[in-house]
Order: structure tokens, then sequence, then C-alpha cells
């Protein structure tokens, strides 16, 4: 009699336990104004890839962002001297500051299938766009540089220099590369995750009136 009390109340403790870590460890998803929401209307927002999905305050949580974010910084001037020492030439302090942004490898910048070669058009027909309406032409800055040999003989890429870029523009680690765009009184436009040349276009286009 006594086993089968011993036994019992080990397998209610080792139940209860499993219960505890279950529940603790139950994904929770929250929306862009940090309000928790369920898996389902989670994954129906994500799916017309509006909004992007981002780890939460701790690993069993998940929110939704915006792609797309507008500001202004303090000091234009502090940005431009990093960046030109790191690319080792000078930037037009009348003209917008165009910077693609790579924060390292993830599951969608390791899994595209580009060729080198389309790789190589996309590039120089988007810094063509770029030229055609600012006269500049992008900067290429990484956080971790692990996956840019695709871009060998394509694109120089730069450090970020001490973090400057990530500090001010980028939050978190956003899939594939970002970009953002800075007007000569620093103001800006940023745009998180996979981009279409043409983003870039317009918001050099706004940047530069």
């Amino acid at each position: 009699m006594k086993k089968i009390l011993l036994a019992f109340i080990f397998g209610t403790l080792l139940y209860s336990c499993s219960i505890t870590k279950i529940g603790s460890n139950a994904f929770r998803y929250f929306d862009e104004n940090n309000v928790e929401i369920t898996k389902a209307k989670f994954n129906k927002i994500r799916s017309t890839n509006k909004l992007l999905d981002i780890p939460g305050d701790s690993a069993n949580q998940k929110k939704l962002t915006l792609r797309e974010k507008r500001g202004k910084i303090t000091n234009r001037a502090l940005v431009e001297s990093l960046l030109e020492k790191e690319i080792n030439r000078d930037i037009d302090s009348n003209k917008p500051i165009v910077i693609v942004y790579y924060p390292g490898n993830d599951p969608c910048n390791s899994s595209n299938s580009a060729t080198k070669e389309s790789r190589k058009i996309w590039f120089e027909h988007l810094e063509d766009g770029v030229s055609q309406i600012a006269k500049t032409k992008p900067i290429y800055i990484y956080k971790e540089k692990g996956g840019l040999e695709k871009y060998d003989g394509i694109l120089t890429w730069h450090k970020d220099p001490e973090g400057t870029i990530e500090k001010l523009f980028f939050e978190y680690h956003y899939p594939c590369h970002s970009f953002v765009v800075i007007s000569k009184d620093g103001n800006y436009i940023s745009y998180f995750g996979e981009f279409m040349k043409e983003y870039v276009w317009e918001a050099t286009q706004l940047m530069s009136n």
C-alpha cells in the first residue's frame, strides 16, 4: 500500500511539473502594438507581408512589427564622419545617404536562389536608379560578415562603424537585409526586411526634397 501511495505521489508531481513546463514554454503572439493575439490571427496578418515577425521579450514570444519607419536623427554630420572613415571616401552633405544593411546570416538571405549574375544585375539596376534620382551611390553596411561571400566581385561591404547604423535604425535582426535613406537634414525612411528596388528609389526621391 505504501509503495502504491509513493508511486501515486511521484506520478502526480511529475505530471504537475510537465504541465508547468509546457505552460511556461507555450508560444505567445503579439501584434505591432504589443497586444497579445492568437497564433491564427498572427499568421493571418503575417501572411499579408505588410508586417514582419521578430522575437518578443522572451524566447517563447513573437511579435509583429511595421516594415517602414520614419524619423529624424539629431546629428547627421557624425554619421557622415563615421561612414567616411569606414568607406574611405567623402559623402556629400547636401545629398541623401542611402544605406543597404546586412544583419548577418539568416534563413532568408542564406536560402536565396539567385545566381551571381542575376544578383549583379539587380544591384546595378538599383544603383542606376539611385544615381538618376540623387546623383549618389548606396553604401553597403554589414553587422556580421557571414554569408557575404556570395557578393564577392559584385559589391563591397563595410563594417558598421561602432555599430552606429544598427543602433540608430535597426533595433532587431530583420530578415534578409534592410535599407535606410537619410536626408541632408537628418530625416530618414527605413524599411525592414527584404525589399524591392522601387522602395529604395521612392525613399530616395522623398529624402531628396
